[in-house]
């Protein structure tokens, strides 16, 4: 297995961190950071000040590489189960 997916989300979940961290005062790259960060969803429920944001960075990049992971596992079933 290849992990192509894998590879591409963790780099899409990078690239989402590292937008945030350099462009967070800007309201269209903050809301795109919340809405495709599925870390940063339950991040309200909790009491969060002066919190450091780099578990959320890491979480958010996890959370991209275990997306790609299981699209690169169920293609790897799909074919392997179509032949």
């Amino acid at each position: 297995m290849r992990y192509k997916y894998t590879r591409i989300l963790t780099i899409v979940g990078i690239a989402l961190c590292f937008i945030h961290f350099i462009g967070h005062e800007s309201d269209p790259v903050y809301l795109l950071f919340y809405a495709l960060s599925v870390p940063a969803w339950f991040y309200p429920f909790f009491q969060y000040k002066n919190i450091n944001p780099v578990p959320l960075y890491l979480l958010t990049i996890l959370t991209w590489a275990l997306i790609g992971y299981c699209i690169d596992r169920f293609a790897v079933y799909k074919r392997s189960h179509t032949r």
